[in-house]
């Protein structure tokens, strides 16, 4: 196995060594009210090629949702596609999912957030031949600047603003099995370019709800983190109907990071390339099995205790029996994590080479 490989294949298991810490700093994507509508806006027109629309969606900060403008962004890899976030209803809470790029697109809540990513897939362009070309039917495109270009008209378009999956009023959206596929390629998380952005936005008090009830007047930009050249305002207000301060989160506060439903899916590990392909293909189904048992593991914890939680709220349990449950939970979840993490970490010693050179392991 390359030595750039191994020491991937080392940060992986590092990460899920320290899965539960993280897991805990997630406070701030559950959230017990859903967001607003998505704004009506304009496409910003494309500034080069090579950019990929990454469309605006509502973020949270810990007390408000607040808007993310949509944007162009340069693809961090040829091939790749921008898998937008969306918001999820977990049982008693709204789950953030992050997004991530990556060769296919994944699902995205079935959210139509317009100009190509109406629901499921995408269809403002393709890469073809290393170059990006772009679906004039649903992008801005400046064709005397990008000349790699086309017009294929989308039907069939589900017309409404709904922001979130699941949940009362929600999308009613589940992943194909195309889709569930595409959880388990080789991912990216959002480029540096992109994570200034969303602080940007973060920090700007007219992006938050309760200050512009769902009408940002920065709805998209040009560029990432430009906020002053480029921008165009919604021309559409989302309704915003907060419920009041002291009912807010109350549920989801007590939840945060405490059990298995907090927990977004584990990172896929990188394909093996040993120079020795019959070996790459035994390591590789050696991962996924592993892969496939985690995730059933986690699917059932999650099941389980999203049950308790339940009985609980028609028992009407007082706040001390819900606080132990929690607890309870939360070691249930970090028990489960570390227990993974010690498998992956076997399996990784089990396939590293005993020399540099890609030597087949005893």
């Amino acid at each position: 196995m390359r030595t750039n490989q191994w020491f991937r294949l080392c940060l992986f298991v590092l990460a899920l060594l320290t899965f539960s810490t993280a897991a805990r700093a997630q406070v701030v994507i559950s959230v017990g009210f859903g967001p607003p509508e998505l704004p009506v806006y304009e496409q910003p027109i494309c500034p080069g090629e090579g950019y990929i629309w990454t469309p605006g969606y509502w973020a949270w900060d810990g007390s408000d949702y607040y808007w993310v403008p949509g944007t162009w962004i340069l693809a961090p890899e040829v091939g790749y596609f921008w898998t937008p976030p969306y918001w999820g209803w977990g049982g008693s809470a709204f789950i953030f999912h992050a997004g991530y790029w990556g060769p296919v697109v994944g699902f995205y809540g079935g959210i139509n957030y317009g100009f190509g990513y109406f629901g499921h897939g995408f269809e403002g362009g393709r890469w073809d031949g290393g170059h990006f070309f772009y679906n004039r039917a649903v992008t801005n495109v400046n064709v005397t600047v990008i000349h790699n270009v086309y017009n294929t008209r989308v039907t069939n378009i589900t017309e409404n603003r709904v922001s979130y999956n699941g949940g009362q009023g929600g999308i009613e959206a589940r992943p194909t099995s195309q889709e569930e596929a595409a959880e388990r390629e080789r991912h990216l998380p959002p480029v540096a370019a992109q994570n200034q952005h969303v602080e940007q936005a973060r920090a700007d008090q007219q992006l938050r709800a309760s200050v512009n009830h769902g009408r940002p007047p920065i709805a998209a930009t040009a560029k990432p983190a430009e906020f002053r050249s480029g921008v165009t305002a919604a021309t559409s207000e989302g309704r915003y109907n907060p419920p009041p301060r002291e009912a807010n989160n109350a549920e989801a506060a007590r939840r945060a990071a405490t059990d298995a439903s907090q927990l977004p899916p584990h990172e896929h590990q990188p394909v093996p390339n040993t120079g020795n392909p019959k070996l790459d293909q035994k390591y590789q189904q050696q991962q996924d099995k592993l892969y496939a048992k985690q995730q059933q593991e986690h699917q059932k914890l999650q099941q389980q205790q999203e049950k308790e939680h339940q009985q609980m709220q028609q028992r009407n349990a007082s706040e001390a029996q819900k606080q132990q449950m929690e607890q309870r939970h939360q070691q249930q979840t970090q028990q489960m994590e570390q227990r993974h993490a010690q498998e992956t970490q076997k399996m990784v010693q089990h396939q590293q080479p005993q020399h540099e050179g890609g030597s087949k392991p005893r």
